[in-house]
């Protein structure tokens, strides 16, 4: 039968849908991101051409359904990210939790960064950031949150444990320092060689960077980023006032001056 291209490409996009609906069904009582994705779904060629024919019948119900799906994620993105931007201003101590901070302890200015060890352009913001604290240290609260990108960078989450592993002995942001100015050396050898470098108690340092705190820790920085729909390295909240990539120092001089000014500050 000859059909357009128009109907061959709602026809994937409709056996796409049904997969991921019947994936969906089977896993509806897991709540956890982390469930095996190996687990295969067999369903009867019976029951799938039947749901392929009413498809074919009624390709605006799936259409309809993407939409409304899709809506649906948006406005719960929407509400996750607004939650968090007003509570980095009225609780700033519930969004940094455990994570590592440095600079002012008046919190009242409060730069989040999502970054990834192995991401070329968090190694470029880095340096900016470093230069932008050290004119802002007693304004800006900086925190860092974990966001290793393991589907492309290997070394990412090891280098995130190892990073977690010196916070545990105080030395996190040397430890960090030392990662993104070494980022073409990651890997295995050079972890316990810039914890021997800051003096850190190397046996301690390698059970906690091995240990389930480490990955569990990582995890939590990375759902929070996922609820906000991050998808990219390295990104930023100052804030109410969200920006990413490998930004100029004079574009986060900017939104800091925004913020300020929201908080009735002069510049």
């Amino acid at each position: 039968m000859n059909i357009s291209r128009t109907r061959q490409q709602l026809y994937r996009q409709s056996r796409l849908w049904i997969t991921i609906v019947l994936i969906v069904g089977v896993t509806l009582m897991s709540c956890s991101k982390s469930a095996q994705s190996d687990q295969t779904v067999k369903v009867s060629p019976q029951l799938e051409q039947q749901i392929l024919q009413v498809i074919r019948q009624h390709p605006e119900v799936i259409l309809e359904s993407v939409q409304a799906y899709q809506q649906q994620q948006d406005g719960q993105l929407k509400q996750a990210r607004q939650t968090f931007l007003e509570q980095i201003k009225t609780n700033p101590k519930a969004v940094i939790g455990n994570s590592p901070f440095t600079g002012s302890d008046a919190k009242n200015i409060v730069l989040v960064e999502f970054s990834d060890f192995q991401c070329p352009f968090c190694a470029r913001a880095h340096e900016t950031i470093q230069k932008f604290m050290k004119a802002n240290q007693d304004q800006v609260t900086l925190v860092y949150k974990h966001f290793p990108l393991t589907q492309i960078h290997s070394e990412a989450l090891p280098a995130a444990k190892a990073s977690w592993a010196a916070q545990q002995q105080g030395k996190f942001w040397e430890y960090q320092n030392a990662l993104f100015t070494q980022q073409n050396q990651l890997g295995e050898a050079l972890y316990p060689a810039i914890a021997k470098q800051l003096n850190l108690d190397v046996e301690k340092f390698n059970r906690d960077r091995q240990g389930p705190e480490a990955q569990a820790a990582i995890q939590k920085d990375i759902q929070l980023g996922e609820s906000l729909g991050i998808s990219g390295t390295p990104f930023f909240v100052m804030n109410g006032e969200t920006f990413s990539g490998a930004v100029e120092l004079s574009k986060i001089e900017e939104v800091l001056a925004t913020v300020k000014a929201s908080q009735g500050q002069k510049k």
